[in-house]
């Protein structure tokens, strides 16, 4: 009797899982069904016109279509013009889209065709090292180059750390990294693309041939090519494995001390926060300097001593720990914004550092443009 009843109740428990797994499979299939339903809604009201419906269609995929065009542009800037303009070919062109492919899988191909036309007319954007090699000595009167199109920092908040899908090489907070961006503007336009849409958002080779209206061979060459580029220009960690084996607490400490040794003038401690091969570049001043001799000279004799007054606010630009540096202005009595500080780390130092130097940067990263 006690075995039978041990079987019946055991049998009872597995019909009860059996049913909670069914149970919740069957949600999930009713969930995804409902989305599916939601989204054809939406896409047949944003083709009768309704602007609202196709806003709520893109509002989840706008993050990630801008980091892709900044990507693509190495602007900030440009990648505003640049998802404007391809959202808008987007909401025009929507007639066409027939649903074959993901809605998503349709605005990255207006996103990257937009992106590839204004490539045909604008300069590659460029960092200092791009320029010539580090400068020996320092210049204390710079003087910035107009005439080049120049990397801007870009702030990361609306990106996840994770990949944008299962196939994809590069996190998301990895592939807007400085060295990584700046390498890419070594591309032509159509490796590029490849490669964003192949190792960033993970698109097949095939999906990318039928989105850039090429053969399958093509898109594995320039594939080939372009990783070979990029692999000859950024590190081998990238910030986001660094940032992961130091924990935040240390992160803010070097942040910190670095914005202590800013508003002190203290130059030992920003010394023994530093590589040995430490590199300083300031876009859009074309000299930069490498090696800590020469970084310290510079630090002495420019920011930590002739400039002025320095405040500072942190943030984050290109997956990187960044500080934004307002300098005191006389005539208006405050400190103004002067430039989106990124820092590179290597263990728990700063390998580089990179100064956009603008107060065009700071809107996007919802800083103030002065500080009382």
């Amino acid at each position: 009797m006690g075995v039978s009843s041990g079987a019946s109740v055991g049998s009872v428990r597995n019909e009860d899982s059996g049913g909670a797994a069914e149970s919740s499979v069957v949600g999930r299939i009713s969930s995804a069904a409902r989305g599916q339903g939601e989204q054809a809604g939406e896409l047949a009201r944003a083709r009768a016109g309704d602007d609202a419906a196709f806003n709520r269609l893109v509002a989840p995929l706008r993050a990630e279509l801008h980091a892709h065009c900044y990507r693509m542009l190495g602007s900030t800037h440009d990648a505003d013009d640049a998802l404007q303009d391809a959202l808008l070919r987007a909401w025009q062109g929507l007639g066409r889209f027939e649903g074959r492919s993901s809605l998503r899988s349709w605005l990255y191909t207006v996103a990257t065709r937009t992106c590839l036309d204004l490539l045909k007319s604008r300069e590659r954007h460029a960092v200092p090292m791009d320029l010539g090699p580090a400068s020996s000595h320092v210049v204390v009167h710079d003087v910035p180059s107009n005439d080049v199109a120049w990397l801007s920092p870009y702030p990361d908040a609306g990106l996840t750390d994770s990949p944008a899908s299962p196939g994809a090489r590069y996190e998301q907070r990895e592939a807007v990294e400085v060295a990584f961006v700046a390498a890419l503007q070594h591309l032509p336009g159509n490796q590029r693309a490849a490669l964003l849409l192949f190792e960033v958002l993970g698109f097949t080779a095939a999906e990318i041939a039928a989105m850039m209206d090429t053969t399958v061979a093509s898109i594995n060459s320039a594939l080939q090519r372009a990783r070979r580029i990029v692999s000859d220009r950024i590190p081998q960690a990238t910030q986001q494995q660094t940032l992961r084996e130091i924990d935040d607490q240390r992160v803010r400490r070097i942040v910190t001390g670095y914005m202590t040794a800013l508003e002190h003038g203290d130059a030992d401690l920003l010394v023994a926060m530093l590589t040995d091969d430490v590199t300083w570049s300031m876009p859009p001043l074309p000299h930069w300097y490498h090696g800590l001799d020469t970084v310290t000279e510079f630090a002495v004799r420019v920011p930590l001593t002739s400039c002025g007054s320095w405040r500072h606010r942190a943030t984050s630009a290109n997956g990187q720990p960044a500080i934004g540096a307002y300098l005191w202005d006389d005539p208006t009595g405050l400190h103004r914004a002067w430039s989106i500080n990124v820092l590179t780390l290597r263990g728990d130092r700063i390998a580089a550092i990179t100064s956009f130097i603008g107060a065009e940067h700071f809107q996007p990263f919802g800083l103030p443009d002065s500080l009382p």
